[in-house]
């Protein structure tokens, strides 16, 4: 008998978040299809691809990083040479100099710093704070402030902080906001939940459910994004319809499998190799399961990771 393949289709669909301005701006989800099933229906918005960059600079940087920003001396210069990285589709600016247990930068510097890296670049501008629920609670605000007008994601909103970050992203600056929860289906919901009882639109919410390295708790990662996916195409559960954002360089180059010296490892191969390998992984894992845009630090993984983007759509 002739094999007919019966098409899975979902009523309900992710909503689209158009993340900054222009012609270069970019839209986040929009599917109606588990990632890269065209066989069941066309892709409406492709996986975007971001590059990460360091208000620090190159300081805490791997050497195959510093020595593609070679001659770059500030930040603003480092953001204008990882726009035009084949494959980038926006830059993230993550502002670690603001953590009090390191540089603590103070917040106006900071948000100097994240308007000089806007006005440099052309690409949509993604804000990622030092990961200090205090300091990015007042950070974040006024980064949206300082940014009106350009149509920024500021991550991160978590439990803790949402309160602020949402208010002021969301409702005061009319900006987009990166909820971020701890590798929980449960908690994803709760969070977004929250947020849209605050006011704010739920087509400004982009969902950071956590992330991993591949092979270090992973299995968690994946196993809450197909379940995301599933329940908001599924079961048209409206608070997880938002789209997905994953970091994933801040993870995989910090594990020993990316990081350890040849000397240490000498059997495991180039470091620079590794890292990039990890990277490209964990991202191809990421989109496969659900992710609707991966945050990544290489440009080799980023053209890489890019090239099967175009060819799986």
């Amino acid at each position: 008998m002739p094999f007919t393949k019966k098409l899975q289709k979902f009523n309900a669909k992710k909503r689209t978040v158009e993340l900054g301005t222009g012609d270069k701006a970019v839209k986040l989800g929009g599917g109606n299809t588990f990632p890269f099933y065209t066989f069941d229906g066309p892709t409406e918005n492709t996986a975007k691809i971001g590059i990460e960059i360091s208000d620090t600079g190159l300081a805490n940087e791997p050497d195959c990083i510093k020595a593609f920003y070679e001659g770059c001396e500030s930040v603003v210069e480092i953001a204008k040479k990882a726009a035009t990285v084949e494959g980038v589709d926006f830059v993230v600016l993550k502002l670690d100099g603001g953590d009090p247990n390191g540089e603590d930068k103070p917040v106006e510097d900071l948000v100097e710093t994240a308007k000089a890296v806007s006005d440099a670049i052309d690409l949509p501008l993604v804000v990622e704070g030092c990961k200090n629920v205090q300091k990015d609670a007042a950070l974040l605000p006024k980064v949206a402030e300082a940014l009106q007008g350009k149509n920024v994601l500021l991550m991160s909103a978590r439990e803790e902080d949402y309160k602020n970050i949402a208010a002021a992203a969301g409702l005061a600056y009319d900006q987009l906001i990166g909820a971020e929860s701890a590798v929980d289906i449960n908690l994803a919901k709760q969070l977004n939940v929250l947020i849209k009882q605050l006011g704010v639109d739920t087509g400004k919410i982009v969902m950071n459910v956590g992330s991993a390295a591949a092979g270090y708790g992973f299995d968690y990662v994946i196993s809450t994004m197909d379940r995301v996916t599933a329940a908001a195409l599924g079961q048209a559960d409206d608070s997880l319809l938002m789209p997905i954002i994953t970091p994933v360089s801040s993870e995989t180059w910090s594990v020993k499998e990316a990081s350890a010296s040849e000397e240490d490892e000498p059997a495991w191969g180039p470091v620079e190799e590794r890292g990039i390998d990890m990277e490209i992984e964990t991202a191809v894992a990421c989109l496969t399961c659900g992710s609707d845009a991966v945050i990544l630090k290489h440009p080799t993984s980023i053209a890489t990771v890019a090239k099967l983007i175009q060819a799986l759509n």
